[in-house]
């Protein structure tokens, strides 16, 4: 097939937000058909997951198993795979990928300790302001799997919790059929999974997968523990769950399929190009490869370079339908367009394959990553660089950020006034306080302004 070429600045525009405004796509039927035969009726995505977690919410562990097995075609006794399936996983893989699982986790680990995030306080006198930044308690972490396995996935999610001190990480991960044989087993597709699991030191991992395993995460159930905050990315039924649990539970975001931007001129390699296209093309068929470039000559070279590297490719049939439904190159008059571009897409990955990125770095305005150089790839970025890979996409990258160990704390503020600035800053309080209309306030502001009241803080 043909990666389309757009020419000019308004064609590359349209055709940006012709991508952002397909996002609500419509049901292919083919999901339209299995929700249909799993509820015998008529129904879209948005009711099948509120009847699912409704469900899961009054029916515990018993609604768990009904869906695990009529969603995934697995019946299990106990979801729960423990640390000796966890540890037996790990010693069978092979020592190449521990070696690898390792490699990662110290550079994941590394990057997310070096983020500034800790408490403070500021005396003025005996007034006291500050902030204690507290871990949650209980974080939910779900990791795709099933017929695919995503061990960087857990790496790249499960480490910022445990860098902020969260004391309890709850993995789930969807069970294939040949788990269904045994729960103490160690499944040959998700052999990458629990030892990545043995390498943060996880204890146990949930088999539970889809809505489902949201809707337990953010409501307990007799086997799973409640979460205060679920993250991990997700198909169309996990992110449509976590929206609907939102509110009850904290979430990272509402993260949908993949896209990377890559800005290129005439210096870059067509070649490696057209292979991060590929790269990011091959994760879903509604996954987004675009390359903006103000160059006509690399632009044809990058087209003719996928059609040579796509004949080769495992997943051709996946990328394929991303390129043909999504994926482009787009030909503008020059980089800073290329730039307009971008920050008005606001890319989860927008990599700078250009023959000096660091003067472009401060243009950037909207990017949940910024990739710098022909070295950088978005696919080396997945794995092993150390940042997280979770990061914002369908435009979030505006206002939201990628995973990080902000995430998983909160903030409480604290405030410590001694009697003489309260007395102080009261007429000003109460000014407002009348203002609007809270005289309840005012006079609790008042009732402080006496000077016989104590002269000292209680610590």
């Amino acid at each position: 097939m043909t990666l389309r070429i757009f020419q000019g600045y308004g064609s590359a525009r349209e055709h940006i937000a012709r991508l952002r405004s397909a996002e609500e796509l419509s049901v292919p039927e083919t999901v339209a058909a299995r929700l249909r035969a799993l509820f015998g009726r008529e129904i879209s995505p948005q009711e099948a997951v509120a009847q699912i977690v409704s469900d899961v919410r009054r029916g515990g562990d018993a609604a768990l198993r009904d869906y695990t097995e009529r969603i995934d075609g697995v019946s299990l006794d106990r979801f729960i795979l423990a640390e000796e399936a966890i540890e037996a996983a790990y010693k069978a893989a092979p020592l190449n990928l521990r070696e690898a699982l390792h490699s990662a986790a110290d550079r994941i680990r590394s990057f997310h300790q070096r983020e500034p995030c800790h408490s403070w306080l500021s005396w003025e006198s005996e007034t006291v302001i500050g902030q204690r930044v507290i871990p949650l308690q209980r974080v939910g972490v779900y990791v795709p799997g099933g017929t695919a396995s995503y061990p960087s996935s857990l790496l790249m999610s499960v480490i910022p919790a445990q860098v902020a001190g969260v004391k309890e990480i709850v993995v789930t991960t969807p069970a294939s059929p040949q788990a269904s044989r045994s729960a103490a087993g160690t499944p040959g597709p998700m052999m990458a999974i629990l030892a990545a699991a043995h390498v943060v030191g996880l204890s146990r991992i949930y088999l539970l997968g889809g809505a489902q395993a949201i809707a337990a995460l953010a409501y307990g159930t007799e086997s799973v523990p409640r979460v205060d905050k679920i993250v991990g990315a997700g198909g169309l039924f996990v992110t449509l769950a976590k929206k609907q649990v939102y509110g009850d539970v904290g979430i990272d975001g509402l993260n949908g399929p993949t896209e990377t931007l890559l800005i290129a001129d005439n210096t870059a390699n067509p070649a490696w190009v057209a292979a991060d296209l590929l790269a990011q093309a091959e994760h879903d068929p509604l996954a987004t490869p675009l390359l903006i470039t103000p160059s006509m000559e690399l632009a044809r070279a990058v087209q003719s370079q996928v059609a040579v590297q796509l004949a080769s490719q495992a997943r051709q049939a996946m990328i394929e339908q991303a390129l043909h439904g999504q994926g482009a190159i787009l030909v503008v008059d020059s980089v800073e367009q290329a730039l307009a571009l971008a920050n008005e897409y606001a890319p989860e990955h927008l990599c700078l394959l250009v023959a000096d990125p660091w003067s472009l770095i401060g243009q950037v305005q909207n990017a949940g990553g910024i990739f710098l150089g022909e070295s950088t790839s978005e696919a080396l970025g997945d794995y092993v660089v150390g940042p997280s890979h979770v990061m914002p996409t369908r435009g979030t990258a505006r206002f939201a950020s990628p995973l990080h160990v902000k995430d998983f704390v909160k903030v409480t503020s604290i405030f410590a006034v001694d009697p003489v600035t309260a007395r102080q800053l009261a007429p000003a309080a109460r000014v407002l306080a009348e203002a609007e209309g809270l005289t309840a306030h005012a006079a609790a502001i008042a009732a402080r302004e006496s000077p016989e009241i104590p002269r000292h803080l209680p610590r």
